[in-house]
């Protein structure tokens, strides 16, 4: 495909979102939106948006993701994750346009103690990754043109909050934080996400349609990755008072909604693709607290 393509990116607000408002002009013309201008609870404007611009490429970079919030929130969470794409895929369809739409490993229940496959079977354990499921799934039953990629444990320099945000937050005011231990994952840079998306967008095609699990590469806990954060900062000059992090159990910080345990995705059909595999997670981590600082 070629700079000449119309792209339309929905939710230029978010992390990756704001990633990728600053990547998409070098594959095409660009058109970025959010709230208020559209609303993903509300069919009908999500509509009108689409067919208004006509764009050849609809990039869903929106999304409901305050995960024990949609425990209590689930009607909103279904119509952005749910009927939201629903609505994308069908006008997508309609317009031959090509939809990229961005999910989660919390579609994945944890219980496996392999990276997970695309092709894996899924079973969510909260009303996120259900959700976002649904999501996915109504993408595949009503448009042909898609690219789903899910990802996991986004953080990045854009966005009111994230692990890192929160960590950097939290060891800056208390000597000591209890993190979970045995939750584990791979930590991904929203930066990379991006960079991702615009690489693909060259490749798109019927041939390449389908989904894919793109996230920085290694493994951490969340303790593994809260320790990491304080060593990158304390290095580059970071304000920390923290001086003890203590590893503790899921049960022993209980949330609204269940997580799964284990949730590394296997990223080698993207890596196939694209010829490279995705850079380590604490390198990524270092280049994102520099960016930031």
């Amino acid at each position: 495909m070629t700079k000449s393509k119309s792209i339309l990116l929905i939710g230029n607000n978010g992390q990756v979102g704001q990633e990728l408002q600053q990547i998409l002009p070098s594959y095409g013309n660009t058109i970025s939106v959010s709230r208020p201008t559209v609303d993903l609870t509300q069919p009908d404007t999500l509509r009108s948006i689409i067919r208004a611009k006509q764009p050849q490429i609809i990039i869903n970079a929106a999304a409901y993701t305050a995960v024990d919030k949609a425990e209590s929130e689930s009607e909103q969470a279904w119509a952005i994750n749910a009927t939201a794409p629903l609505i994308l895929a069908e006008e997508s369809q309609k317009l031959g346009a090509f939809l990229i739409h961005i999910s989660t490993d919390y579609v994945f229940d944890g219980n496996g103690c392999r990276p997970y496959q695309e092709t894996d079977a899924t079973n969510p354990l909260s009303v996120y990754g259900k959700t976002k499921l649904a999501g996915e799934q109504a993408i595949q039953e009503n448009c042909t043109h898609h690219l789903i990629l899910r990802t996991a444990w986004v953080y990045g320099n854009f966005g009111k909050s994230n692990f890192v945000k929160t960590m950097l937050r939290l060891g800056a005011q208390r000597p000591e934080l209890r993190i979970v231990a045995d939750q584990i994952g791979s930590p991904t840079w929203a930066k990379d996400i991006a960079a991702v998306i615009g690489e693909m967008i060259p490749h798109l095609s019927l041939d390449i349609a389908g989904t894919y699990h793109y996230t920085n590469s290694g493994v951490a806990s969340w303790y593994d990755f809260a320790v990491a954060i304080f060593e990158e900062a304390q290095q580059l000059g970071f304000p920390l008072t923290v001086e003890n992090i203590i590893p503790i159990t899921t049960p022993e910080y209980p949330t609204p909604a269940r997580r799964p345990a284990y949730s590394v995705l296997a990223c080698g059909k993207i890596s196939t693709l694209l010829g490279k595999y995705p850079p380590h997670w604490r390198q990524r981590l270092r280049e994102m607290l520099k960016d930031w600082g």
